[in-house]
């Protein structure tokens, strides 16, 4: 928001609020090419004002440092027309001052639109996916990163199906010395255990039948970088025997060859199976376990961490609009629903379900009511299959339903009541935010500093402010 009257600004910040947007204003003889952290704007609004030369300036300035940016004009009634006042090709229109709810949703989906055709005009991305997380058990996973990235250990990563283990070993890649080297991903329970030789070691020209030319293996395909080695778990035990000698020599041959090749490669392996139950049922070698287990991560279940849920979906959602695959937004009470849900499907499911919304509901905000029946369900406490079809909707979808009332009593204390519901629910907000303040205020639908106001008001501690007595 570009404005140098504060009353004005504050009465469209008010608006982009309510609406659950942040906004930035500034005034027009702003340095717009040291705006902070630009990239993450959607649209900017410009007020039009008596001084021409001075808005005029100022949207020079602004499509100079960030020509992608679409901008609407904010024109007060009475200035006229404006439209014809600019030639800015990152004007998309002009909007009437005081600005209405229904004129902002619509400039904001007509800017999402401009941005999303943008960025799928740019080249695709290669960076390494983000590990995203504020959580206590993320962050260790992260602190374990750093720690091992350095050296050449090997690394085993734990965790359910769907966690983000690959994620974690590109993410460990990157952090080495070995980053400018291939990082090169292999399923072992994806592959036929009589083709998994091959295609780890490589093969020579009629080493079998089919092999109709030489070709490497995925550890030749490594050298100098890393094997990522997933659902080391479901390797059949005559390929882990062949694992192991390379693992203690550093060294293979093709299949169908008698030359050594030295193996100058980092290994990272994961799985989602209990792999100690595994030794002891006869399916895993321990020592190939011992091998590989030299520096163990383990992720945590989705279930166990719902405060990073809104943070996920926020990167979910960035990754999409990057794509120029369109975007879409969550309201709080969706949010909240999320956070109540087992993910039985974990990271994945989480993403699997933000791409469905984004093509249901493209630029649009989610309800709750818009989510899945299997998550509303758990989210009510439900275990039925199929409500009954005389219960109205917003009954069975009520996630906050409130207790009933003895009303013969003599009654309650109304406000007492609501203070007493307000501070219950930031209290498990919290819990379910793991004690980030940044994400139970985003659960609740609040800003942080609202938040923050209303833990002085009920005498909430927060975790930091505990943590120190």
């Amino acid at each position: 928001m570009i404005d140098s009257d504060p009353q004005r600004a504050a009465a469209v910040e008010a608006i982009a609020s309510f609406l659950e947007h942040e906004a930035t204003v500034i005034p027009y003889d702003s340095d717009f090419s040291r705006l902070p952290d630009a990239g993450r704007y959607s649209l900017a609004l410009l007020m039009v004002d008596a001084d021409t030369r001075r808005w005029q300036h100022a949207l020079g300035g602004l499509w100079e440092a960030l020509p992608s940016l679409p901008v609407f004009l904010l024109a007060p009634h009475g200035v006229g027309r404006v439209s014809s006042q600019t030639s800015c090709p990152s004007v998309l229109g002009t909007l009437e001052y005081p600005l209405r709810q229904t004129q902002f949703q619509a400039a904001l989906k007509q800017a999402l639109t401009h941005n999303a055709q943008h960025r799928s005009n740019a080249p695709p991305s290669t960076t390494v996916p983000r590990l995203v997380g504020q959580s206590r058990a993320m962050q260790r996973v992260q602190q374990l990163i750093r720690q091992v990235a350095a050296s050449d250990a090997n690394v085993l990563i734990l965790g359910e199906s769907g966690t983000g283990k690959e994620v974690v070993a590109r993410n460990l890649h990157a952090q080495s010395p070995r980053r400018d080297k291939p990082f090169v991903p292999i399923n072992c329970g994806a592959i036929p255990p009589d083709l998994l030789e091959s295609e780890l070691f490589g093969h020579e020209k009629g080493a079998f039948t089919g092999a109709i030319s030489a070709r490497q293996g995925r550890f030749e395909m490594a050298q100098g970088g890393t094997l990522f080695l997933d659902e080391i778990g479901d390797m059949s035990l005559n390929m882990q025997v062949k694992l192991l000698r390379v693992l203690q020599e550093r060294c293979f041959e093709r299949v169908g060859s008698n030359k050594t090749i030295e193996a100058d490669v980092r290994i990272i392996a994961a799985t989602h199976r209990n792999l100690e139950q595994r030794i002891a049922e006869g399916e895993f070698r321990e020592d190939l376990y011992y091998r590989l287990n030299v520096f163990p991560i383990e992720l945590p279940a989705l279930r166990e961490r719902p405060g990073d849920i809104p943070v996920l979906i926020e990167e979910m959602v960035r990754r999409i609009e990057e794509e120029g695959r369109g975007s879409v937004r969550f309201s709080a009470a969706a949010l909240s629903a999320l956070a109540q849900y087992s993910w039985p499907g974990n990271v994945r499911e989480l993403a699997n379900l933000v791409e469905r919304m984004a093509i249901l509901h493209p630029f649009d905000e989610v309800q709750l009511e818009d989510l899945p029946e299997r998550i509303l369900q758990q989210c009510n406490g439900e275990t039925v299959a199929q409500p009954q079809e005389a219960e109205a909707p917003a009954a069975r979808r009520d996630p906050c339903a409130l207790p009933a009332v003895d009303w013969s009593n003599g009654g309650i204390d109304l406000r007492e009541f609501l203070a007493n519901q307000e501070a219950g629910l930031i209290r498990q907000a919290l819990e379910a935010a793991e004690g980030v303040v940044a994400q139970a205020a985003k659960l609740l639908g609040l800003r942080r500093t609202t938040l923050v106001e209303k833990l002085r008001k009920y005498g909430i501690r927060r975790p930091e402010e505990e943590a120190f007595g």
